[in-house]
């Protein structure tokens, strides 16, 4: 599942002592919402924000990309090799609230979509050709078809941390841009989020489970209280009984029962 990447080169403007930024426009053209990230094969020459994000079905993102000012101006001639791979992937209802990193990691490569963007190096504008004391924004291109790699793009490029031309060489394999302070605040409170929610679901969990275990065990002696009474009930019926009516004393065997009785009631009330 694409997204429509608005220009499709990006083209930074000399001088490079100076920060230079350049603006992506990504669209999503589709349905579903898209989860988007940004790469590159220079992340200590650039910084992108955000980097990751997504976006909703008919909706535009735009993501700035800043070249760190270099500590000395790259030849004239010298040709940049930099380069952007920018994937996207579907955000499903099942994933409607999980991070941006944790959709691209559950999400089958084959639904991942690749798009490459090639990264130019221009000479200065006559009314540049000085030192600004501001970062220069170039105008965004027009949009263009997909970026594949042609005869031309294959030739080898000087990165912009050398600034010299260097022996043919395979590019430097994609990594993730720097994250910019907020993405990584949203993130880290994303994280604690889950976290705390699965403590919560845990504890109400376990104070389930206790509130059930008390209430059979107050059932048990509930249980062995009513049946410690009835039988103490029968046993007084059974000595009012026992005892005659004329006898106005109290044998002994009359007084080691009643002391048992009490015994009992004692032992299940208390």
């Amino acid at each position: 599942m694409s997204v429509d990447i608005e220009p499709s080169e990006l083209s930074f403007q000399r001088p490079f002592t100076f920060e230079v930024s350049q603006t992506l426009s990504l669209r999503n053209p589709n349905a579903t919402p898209v989860a988007f990230k940004v790469k590159t094969t220079a992340p200590k020459q650039y910084c992108v924000r955000p980097n990751a994000g997504r976006i909703e079905p008919g909706q535009s993102f735009d993501v700035t990309v800043l070249l760190q000012a270099m500590k000395q101006e790259p030849p004239a001639d010298a040709k940049c090799r930099d380069k952007f791979l920018v994937q996207s992937a579907p955000i499903t209802g099942d994933k409607e609230f999980a991070s941006i990193a944790s959709v691209f990691d559950t999400t089958e490569k084959s639904s991942i979509t690749e798009r490459k963007i090639r990264v130019n190096w221009l000479a200065a504008a006559d009314n540049t050709a000085a030192a600004p004391s501001i970062a220069v924004t170039p105008s965004k291109q027009t949009n263009g078809a997909d970026n594949v790699d042609t005869p031309e793009a294959s030739r080898t490029y000087a990165s912009p941390s050398a600034g010299v031309e260097t022996p043919s060489a395979a590019p430097p394999p994609y990594t993730d841009t720097p994250k910019s302070q907020p993405e990584e605040i949203k993130e880290q409170a994303q994280a604690a989020a889950a976290t705390a929610a699965a403590s919560v679901q845990a504890t109400a969990q376990s104070t389930v489970e206790t509130v059930k275990e008390a209430t059979r065990t107050d059932s048990v002696v509930r249980q062995r209280v009513a049946k410690g009474a009835e039988e103490a009930k029968k046993a007084t019926g059974q000595l009012a009984q026992a005892v005659p009516q004329q006898v106005h004393g109290v044998s002994v065997p009359i007084v080691a029962m009643l002391c048992f009785l009490s015994f009992l009631v004692a032992y299940f009330f208390f």
